[in-house]
């Protein structure tokens, strides 16, 4: 076997938590260091994603004058993590290095920047220890063309996220506008304006979108220009195949698929493995994940997921954990868009609630998405299935508010939209709640109950059901001009509608077992196997019932800092024996 090339460190994967680590080594004196990404473009699922990071205790929050502590993130956590499914030294390292990881990030790359989020509550306000805004940041937007000639290589962020498929908005823009917040025709003139200022800019660059990135695409952004600018070197359309071992079981390099070629790549400190989950696997899916299960259901959106990084480390022998969780949240499947959308906001909002076909609701919609779709599995059976389950909203509801692809009906008005949304049962628009019922199959005398009931509760603010407008949570995406709950309105003007919501995710939370220093664990002997590393959704979550907004990246990037601290820390020790290994003894595993 002869090396194609030799490094000190191989990152696979180019997310925000492998880039971020690839900085890190830099930054401590890694030499060498090359990034490898399956795909076309770089920025995985990271990219794709809303960006926001979930960092208790942070500087930016200090910052702002906002109040936090290492014992009140160690209590929420306590309190919404069932003991025993993460290792308890994981969950106190995150909470003490991730505001590190952050410090050292920003102050060290300048390019890199976020904006703390003052009103983004922790998603269980309930809990002790819990924060009403400012542990959760969001990237700072930064103009597409910053990336000079490699712009056209960064992964979009989801269409979802994005004003007519057009406009990039903010988490809180969008907030906004899917609320109608006090203020959301001017953050929508201002968006519009802007957009109207670049049309000789989107003229010259041949694209329909903004200048301006925001969310996941932006965090990418500003964390590849601080890779670039330490000589990181980024290889596309290079995807990993086989990791390779010395003869003492010391990962000393991988096996890949180089634009079609095989190259063998020799890493002589470590491999970082940061590419992603199994999502768009539908044979690891059903093996692993509780059923229903579908990759066309995920709204991760980079079908490069297919689990390569945990089926090499398996032919290792490496420990798992986690398997059957994903980062679950229902989503929207529309006939004539790319992708699935999450559906966070729109069953959060009043005048609306999600049936199964007994016509009976499955959880507190407005509630965060992890908790909902884990009770939805919950109460999910062959003699009580939920799925297909559907949204059901009025004429009020609809003229209202944002819709996933059905916008609002001043946007796309219902003569505008397509037939097949009215085909294999997407849609239905109907003038009763019996006529809706029976076009869509839902048992009529459970829906009529539901909706009966639906609307008392609005009348009295309180749903004894599933106590829904409950919590700040809950509140977030409800409307303030609706009393007494914002979470709660009549659904009874019509014509009454219904949207199919399926049970998605955006990412597999499952994955290789890892140290504090995110080593890949042996499962015959429970000790790292050496030279190797994992992070983000290819090893096992650090935070799986997703405790607040952030809660997939700020980890990668934590354990892609420990990472990158242990690597260069062992450098200076590393026995010079291990650089005499012959091509001859190193093996693939």
């Amino acid at each position: 076997m002869q090396w194609d090339r030799e490094l000190d460190v191989v990152v696979v994967g180019s997310g925000l938590g492998a880039l971020t680590s690839a900085v890190c080594l830099k930054e401590l004196g890694v030499e060498s260091v090359e990034v490898i990404e399956k795909a076309e473009r770089f920025g995985g699922t990271s990219a794709v994603s809303g960006g926001g990071i979930w960092i208790p205790n942070n500087h930016y929050a200090k910052a702002c004058g906002a109040t936090d502590s290492v014992d009140d993130a160690r209590a929420y956590l306590a309190s919404t993590i069932e003991e025993g499914t993460v290792p308890e030294e994981l969950i106190e390292t995150y909470i003490q290095q991730a505001p590190a990881m952050l410090k050292f990030v920003t102050e060290r790359a300048k390019e890199v920047g976020y904006i703390s989020l003052e009103h983004y509550p922790d998603y269980y306000m309930q809990n002790p220890g819990a924060r009403a805004g400012h542990r959760s940041l969001e990237p700072m937007p930064i103009n597409h063309d910053e990336l000079g000639d490699d712009m056209n290589k960064l992964q979009s962020t989801h269409h979802m996220l994005y004003l007519y498929d057009r406009i990039g908005m903010t988490q809180v823009e969008g907030h906004d506008l899917v609320t109608r917040s006090k203020g959301w025709m001017g953050v929508m003139a201002k968006l519009m304006l802007t957009y109207a200022s670049e049309t000789f800019w989107r003229m010259k660059h041949k694209t329909k979108r903004s200048r301006r990135l925001s969310c996941g695409s932006a965090g990418v952004a500003r964390m590849y220009l601080a890779a670039r600018k330490r000589n990181v070197a980024v290889t596309l359309n290079t995807a990993l195949e086989e990791l390779v071992q010395d003869n003492i079981g010391r990962v000393i390099g991988i096996k890949a698929k180089e634009n079609g070629r095989d190259v063998y790549i020799k890493a002589r400190k470590g491999v970082v493995l940061g590419s992603g989950g199994f999502e768009y696997n539908q044979e690891l899916r059903e093996k692993y994940l509780p059923k229903p299960t579908s990759t066309e259901w995920s709204g991760g959106n980079i079908r490069t997921n297919t689990g390569d990084a945990l089926l090499a480390c398996l032919k290792l022998g490496a420990k798992t954990r986690l398997m059957n969780g994903a980062w679950w949240c229902t989503t929207i499947s529309a006939p004539d868009e790319p992708a699935p959308r999450l559906a966070i906001m729109e069953k959060s909002l009043p005048g609306s609630c999600v049936v199964n076909m007994a016509g009976k609701r499955i959880a507190n919609e407005s509630q965060n998405y992890m908790a909902y779709q884990t009770e939805f599995f919950q109460s999910h059976s062959d003699d009580n299935p939920n799925a297909p389950a559907y949204m059901v909203f009025d004429k009020r509801f609809r003229n209202s508010y944002l819709v996933g692809p059905l916008l609002d009906v001043q946007s796309r008005p219902d003569f505008r939209l397509p037939k097949s949304y009215f085909e294999n049962g997407f849609m239905a628009k109907e003038d009763s709640i019996d006529s809706l019922a029976q076009k869509l199959g839902i048992d009529q005398a459970g829906l009529n109950n539901t909706i009966t009931q639906m609307n008392a509760y609005a009348k009295t603010g309180k749903d004894p059901e599933f106590q829904r407008g409950d919590t700040e949570y809950d509140r977030y995406y409800g409307d303030a001009t609706v009393t007494p709950n914002p979470c709660l309105h009549a659904i009874d003007e019509g014509p009454f509608y219904a949207v199919r919501i399926d049970p998605g995710d955006f990412g597999t939370h499952g994955g290789m077992d890892t140290s504090v220093n995110a080593q890949v664990l042996s499962e015959a002997t429970g000790k790292p196997i050496e030279g190797l590393y994992a992070i983000g959704n290819c090893a096992a979550a650090i935070l799986p019932t997703y405790p607040g907004p952030g809660s997939t990246l700020g980890p990668a990037m934590t354990f892609g800092y420990q990472a990158a601290k242990h690597i260069a820390s062992q450098s200076a020790s590393v026995d010079k024996s291990d650089d005499k290994v012959t091509k001859e003894e190193a093996v693939p595993a």
